[in-house]
């Protein structure tokens, strides 16, 4: 009998947050026994919800969005983000530059199979969103990752760029706000990769997603605004700042200098057609939500949710003996650091799931971030203070005793 395996096209392809560990604590959880799970951030099985206002307006469109869209999708929904762009600095785009998805990772796969052949390059950071290495890889290209520093705030290492750099390399991706670190980069670090992007003809892939969770008084900057001569795309939605993620939100602008770039958009066209539109009702949000940032607002002012349970986290991973954790700026991640000579450890994704069997804690192993290193791991910070207490009083009792064996 033929035995049907998986396409080869997927050997070097990974999605760790939902990998093996996480497997192991569905296998607990089927069980009956309780896990925390701290690998993936869903805010709805925490208790955030979306504005009211929203899901009326959703519920109140559903009998006039049965039928397909137009494949970028709908003029209203485009015409608001080609607004919320402008007031970005993203100018000169037109409702043609966006594509409406069904969350931004089928557009990330999208824009790369509409680029890559064989061989193709594309510098993508590491620590990274791994959907982002595993959609380059399927579109058959090459991940070619790039540092980004933690002693210097977890920013990309501009040098170690350029160094990767080779005449096969297409494009740079940004993840800016930063998944899973936290960090929010500078102004001036941006210019300088924009730099970067133009000496060498790269294409810019800015994922922006966490563009509206940014804390402290500070402001995001959009890499596009600066780089009106490159060819940039740029990724956002609504799944993370209206709390919608099982919605599936999402849109990319293309924006820049376009000229040399007829046959990719063709590319891009032909296979945004394809999948014949994105989620209608779910389109006829982007509108409204736009005008409706207040609530997003009040979560990341002190005394909100997310403002809070960061300050938690970031203080109760300090007091860990052997572990420490750079301040994440945005989002709801933080990357903390294992001292891995205290507790010899050398394969961090056994780390991961020793915690899970003796404290039931899920997170994800720093390797499943394309992390070299065995010595980080990535938790979610989005359940309640009280729930996030519990689970650093069971790491620090863990870490106690915790020691890998050679």
């Amino acid at each position: 009998m033929r035995k049907f395996e998986k396409s080869v096209k997927l050997n070097n392809v990974c999605y760790d947050i939902r990998g093996p560990v996480m497997d192991e604590a569905n296998r607990m959880a089927a069980a009956g026994e309780k896990v925390l799970k701290l690998n993936i951030g869903n805010p709805a099985p925490f208790g955030f919800r979306a504005p009211d206002a929203l899901i009326d307006i959703l519920k109140s469109n559903l009998t006039e969005t049965e039928g397909y869209s137009d494949s970028h999708g709908i003029l209203s929904a485009r015409e608001a983000i080609i607004k919320y762009d402008e007031s970005k600095g993203i100018m000169g785009v037109r409702p043609d530059d966006i594509y409406t998805g069904n969350g931004v990772s089928e557009l990330i796969t999208l824009s790369l199979q509409g680029l890559l052949d064989y061989g193709d390059e594309v510098l993508v950071p590491a620590p990274d969103y791994p959907l982002w290495t595993a959609s380059v890889t399927l579109a058959g290209g090459t991940a070619v990752h790039y540092i980004c520093d933690e002693s210097a705030d977890w920013y990309p290492d501009v040098k170690d760029i350029e160094r990767k750099i080779t005449p096969r390399t297409k494009g740079i991706v940004i993840i800016n706000p930063n998944n899973p670190t936290g960090a929010l980069y500078p102004k001036e670090l941006l210019q300088e990769i924009v730099k970067l992007a133009e000496k060498y003809d790269l294409i810019i892939y800015a994922d922006e997603i966490y563009d509206r969770l940014v804390m402290d008084g500070k402001k995001h900057t959009s890499i596009a605004s600066l780089a009106p001569d490159c060819l940039c795309i740029t990724f956002n939605g609504l799944s993370k700042s209206h709390l919608i993620a099982g919605y599936r939100v999402g849109w990319m602008t293309i924006s820049g200098d376009k000229s040399n770039a007829k046959g990719y958009i063709e590319g891009i066209n032909l296979l945004s057609t394809m999948r014949l539109c994105s989620n209608v009702p779910a389109q006829s949000l982007i509108a409204p939500a736009l005008s409706m940032l207040d609530d997003t607002d009040k979560l990341i002012q002190p005394g909100g949710r997310v403002y809070e349970q960061r300050e938690f986290i970031y203080n109760a991973i300090n007091a860990i003996p052997g572990l420490s954790v750079t301040k994440p700026e945005a989002a709801f991640y933080c990357f903390p650091k294992i001292d891995i000579e205290k507790f010899n450890i050398h394969d961090d994704e056994k780390f991961a799931l020793d915690l899970l069997r003796q404290k039931h804690i899920l997170f994800t192993h720093g390797g499943g971030f394309h992390w070299e290193e065995p010595d980080h791991f990535r938790i979610v910070y989005l359940p309640e203070i009280s729930v996030l207490k519990e689970a650093t009083d069971q790491m620090a009792d863990f870490m106690k005793t915790y020691r890998q064996a050679d």
